[in-house]
């Protein structure tokens, strides 16, 4: 949708007033705002040694990445599986712990694996920075490429099995959840999946749902297998899940559950067949639609950027001030560290920043053990002010410019796999259902309920063939739907625009009526399929 890079100074113009560099285009303009004002700020007080590497090329322009995360045999794998619809190179499912890898599936002219020592030197690949990993990750680590319409969208990373015990701190030789905080800070959505019969929270699980502290809301929970449990039981265990997530993931709101099984075989359980279907369809919405959102999420994890390398500065900077000129170094860093809490409420009350700007107190002092506070540098107001012009008003700049080409480019969603199954033909969501129910029907739909609407229609005294607005209103009042639910379906109902009803036109406000107490919604505008047979011709004509 938005090609994020193109020549150095494509973005940008020169203006000969004073109002500097314009970003003209958002092709460049993100990288070139990167390059210009953010980065010489982190450069110059490390940020890149405590929070994240430098972002690169490819981290502009690649495609939007979704990353999965869940304990053993939880389906993560399989759930790839099911939305390409064939198998990937170096793809192992089973009841097993089989994924030992990081696997990154993308798209590729041809079937193959690019394994990791050689992915992390391919600039065209977002990869590059996990060098500093080392070996141990490097060798769980690879990149699944196949000719898959759904790749041409989005990449897909699949994770390792997180494990119960100290198996899992000792035996991978690599800092894990550190490498789990890497990729969420790039990725464009975080899918934690769970099985139906394995919702216990371990405590390495919960340290890799921690180490998403900041990117709440690329998060997704999906409930897998749900199908291997009764409607009684997948309550229990749904609200058993919510618990266990609020004590590991400290926000106020709700995260999105969806719920269901999400292979291609069939279900064990159909009675919520429905559910599933529905919830299948809202998770591939989600999901398809990050293509269309991938700009404005590059463009919020940059400002997310920039907020905490000020704050960074700040801390930094600070620290270099309070430190001795000749003696007692190695005790004041030892006291700085220990007042570190205290350091921050004075600077969120010194430069008004709120306090989830604020990096975690505890992983900052571990990092600032080995740090020798003498060649930190001193705060340089110019770097603040930079990234401080940038946020108000380069960046609003670039906002605009993003709505205006998401109006004019066409909007792409993502394509292929289990995603072309459910968006046509008579097995598409809520396909013959509610308002859709005899869309594909020679009879009007409405014909085989008739004879009972009958009978109430002709108790409420119709005169020439039709009943008045109060007749009709104190039948339809009986269904408590609230008001401006009814007038929706009198106008949808009064095909002739008369202010009565006859006949068909109330049995097609009964069915209406059905239609939204059943549950499904009602259309905007009347389908052709419900207009009454003896109002079709002069309907049409008057539209």
């Amino acid at each position: 949708m938005f090609s994020w890079l193109g020549k150095q100074g494509g973005g940008r113009e020169r203006g000969g007033g004073g109002g500097g560099d314009v970003v003209q285009t958002v092709t460049g303009g993100l990288r070139d705002l990167y390059l210009r004002k953010l980065l010489p700020l982190e450069e110059h007080y490390r940020f890149h040694d405590f929070h994240s590497p430098a972002l690169e090329e490819a981290d502009f322009e690649n495609k939007p990445m979704v990353l999965l995360v869940g304990q053993y045999s939880t389906g993560k794998t399989t759930f790839i599986r099911y939305l390409l619809e064939q198998d990937f190179p170096g793809m192992r499912i089973g009841p097993e712990p089989t994924t030992d890898s990081f696997i990154a599936v993308m798209y590729g002219d041809s079937e193959g694996n690019i394994p990791g020592n050689a992915l992390v030197v391919d600039p065209k690949k977002p990869f590059r920075k996990l060098s500093r990993f080392g070996n141990a990750f490097l060798n769980r680590f690879m990149c699944s490429q196949l000719p898959n319409q759904v790749l041409k969208s989005i990449s897909i990373i699949d994770s390792p099995g997180i494990l119960s015990g100290e198996k899992q701190r000792i035996s991978r030789g690599y800092d894990f959840c550190q490498v789990l905080q890497w990729f969420a800070e790039r990725v464009d959505r975080i899918i934690l999946l769970f099985d139906a019969h394995k919702l216990d929270i371990s405590d390495e699980f919960s340290e890799a749902i921690k180490s998403f502290r900041g990117q709440d809301d690329k998060i997704r929970v999906v409930l897998n297998k749900a199908d291997q449990v009764d409607t009684q039981q997948l309550m229990r265990v749904y609200g058993a899940l919510m618990w266990s997530l609020g004590k590991v993931i400290n926000t106020p709101e709700v995260l999105r559950v969806y719920i269901g099984s999400f292979w291609a075989h069939p279900l064990r359980n159909t009675e919520n067949r429905r559910l599933f279907e529905a919830e299948a369809q809202d998770l591939f919405k989600d999901i398809q639609s990050l293509p269309q959102k991938a700009a404005v999420r590059k463009l919020n994890d940059l400002i997310k950027r920039a907020r905490l390398a000020k704050v960074h500065a700040y801390i930094i900077s600070y620290l270099k001030k309070e430190m001795p000129s000749v003696f007692g170094k190695e005790n004041k860093k030892k006291e700085l560290i220990s007042r570190l809490p205290e350091i921050y409420i004075q600077l969120q009350r010194e430069y008004h920043i709120s306090a989830g700007d604020f990096p975690e107190v505890k992983k900052m002092q571990e990092l600032l053990e080995t740090c020798d506070f003498t060649k930190f540098h001193s705060l340089k107001p110019k770097l603040i002010e930079a990234v401080d012009n940038m946020l108000a008003n380069k960046i609003a700049s670039l906002m605009s410019l993003i709505r205006q080409e998401e109006i004019n480019m066409p909007t792409e969603i993502v394509q292929g796999g289990a995603f072309d199954g459910t968006m046509a033909g008579p097995f598409g969501h809520g396909y013959g259902e509610g308002a859709k129910e005899g869309a594909d029907e020679d009879e009007w739909v409405v014909a085989k309920d008739k004879p009972a609407y009958d009978e109430i229609f002709y108790t409420l005294s119709p005169i020439n063939g039709k009943i008045s607005g109060i007749s009709a209103k104190k039948e339809m009042v009986t269904s408590k739907l609230p008001n401006s639910v009814l007038g929706k379906i009198w106008k949808l109902s009064d095909c002739d625009g008369d202010g009565m009803l006859d006949d068909e036109e109330f049995a097609l406000a009964k069915h209406l009526i059905k239609i939204k107490l059943d549950g499904y919604e009602l259309p905007g505008t009347l389908p052709s399929h419900l207009v009454p047979p003896s109002h079709r011709k002069p309907f049409q004509t008057a539209e």
